[in-house]
């Protein structure tokens, strides 16, 4: 235990500049937050532990799920009839401890979890990114991830933090062939938001390549999968030793998709029906098409961009640095897990049908995006530039975020 100690306080001194830079970038986005609620007559923290789906998870922790699909035009005052079965039940089960070993309420409990979380999603960022390109390019990838245009979200309480978490130290342990590790993290990040396929993808595509390898049974390596053990740092090599034999890949990709899997089959037998999951989103109008309504959406755009609300013009703006972006992962030959992440995330958020200001947040936990807009920010040889840079997105994402949680009439 105390040469774990040791190391734990070596890799947390190796990320305090991460983790400093961060918290600073959020601490002013929540403190824009509240001068704003308080000048306004609206408490902030009520806001964001109510907003939409914060709402949705404190209620789940406090009276538990439905029983059943609820009958048409039940629900909403639009008529609309919605089910608390789509939300998965990880964040919640850790409000309703927290509200158990502390005397904090529901909706602080929520918030002081995301808070939290939203820490060590900062961590494994780093962690991630250091592994990749370095330690000024992980702090500066942990930094950006805090300012970005929804970054407010990673404050809220909502399960994007949460998520992104535990996404991260899972990338990360299959990164560093901690293969057990990554599937039960991965497992864990499947009780927490459907987009967690994309994890389980990634962790069984790279385990996959892992066994196939251990056992010599490949032909020549991809380029995708060749520079995954040609760029990897030889320290890390050092550390962790050549890849272990084929069975620990094979068992951490069998444990990864568990939860999530285990609370789809859940919510089935809950309302009695094989495709209860899926009948569950379709009642919050949501469905895989493929991209059909995105398109009309960005066609609408640029038919009239000037009658064009600011949140939808900032959604379809995202979408396409985040096509961009994953483009450049590609070219730049990241590594597999993280390719297989980012895609995975970026055709969920692209090619579901529910309502377009949420596709955003959808991209929220997909940071392997931002290693290479880091990597390039590591290379400018002045540090007033990346200050001024990193400073300007940090206020724009600060102002924004007041926008959506107090002015804005949809969902972030």
């Amino acid at each position: 235990m105390p040469a774990r100690l040791r190391r734990l306080r070596a890799a947390a001194r190796e990320a305090a500049p991460a983790l400093l830079g961060f918290a600073v970038v959020r601490v002013i986005g929540v403190a824009v937050l509240f001068s704003w609620g308080h000048r306004s007559g609206r408490p902030a923290a009520e806001r964001m532990a109510t907003l939409w789906d914060a709402q949705q998870y404190t209620e789940v922790a406090a009276a538990g799920y439905d029983h059943g699909l609820p009958s048409p035009g039940a629900g909403a005052p639009t008529g609309d009839a919605y089910s608390n079965l789509a939300f998965f039940p990880l964040y919640p089960a850790l409000i309703r401890l927290v509200r158990a070993v502390t005397p904090l309420g529901f909706p602080s409990a929520a918030l002081l979890i995301t808070w939290v979380a939203s820490l060590a999603a900062a961590w494994g960022i780093f962690a991630v990114a250091a592994w990749c390109h370095g330690r000024r390019a992980g702090v500066l990838a942990t930094v950006v991830w805090g300012a970005l245009p929804h970054a407010v979200v990673e404050s809220l309480a909502y399960t994007e933090a949460l998520f992104t978490a535990l996404a991260a130290w899972s990338l990360y342990a299959v990164l560093t062939r901690r293969w057990i590790r990554a599937g039960a993290l991965c497992s864990l990040a499947g009780l927490t938001r459907p987009t967690a396929v994309a994890l389980v993808a990634a962790v069984v595509a790279a385990a996959v390549a892992a066994s196939v390898r251990a056992r010599g049974r490949r032909a020549a390596p991809g380029p995708t999968e060749a520079s995954w053990q040609a760029e990897a740092p030889r320290s890390a090599e050092r550390r962790w030793g050549p890849a272990e034999g084929w069975w620990r890949p094979c068992l951490g990709a069998a444990i990864a998709p568990l939860g999530w899997l285990g609370f789809i089959a859940w919510v089935g037998a809950r309302v009695d029906r094989w495709d209860g999951y899926l009948a569950v989103q379709r009642l919050w109008h949501s469905r895989f098409d493929g991209g059909v309504s995105t398109a009309r959406e960005l066609w609408q755009i640029c038919l009239h961009p000037a009658s064009a609300p600011l949140t939808t013009v900032v959604v379809a703006l995202v979408l396409c640095a985040g096509a961009f972006l994953c483009a450049l992962t590609v070219a730049h030959r990241q590594p597999l897990p993280l390719v297989v992440y980012s895609l995975g995330l970026l055709v969920i958020a692209v090619g579901d049908s529910a309502f377009f200001a949420v596709r955003a947040r959808f991209l929220l936990p997909a940071f392997p995006l931002l290693l290479p807009l880091a990597a390039a920010l590591a290379r400018v040889r002045s540090g007033g530039v990346r200050l001024t840079l990193l400073s300007t997105a940090a206020a724009l994402s600060a102002l924004y975020g007041v926008y959506l949680v107090f002015v804005d009439s949809h969902a972030p």
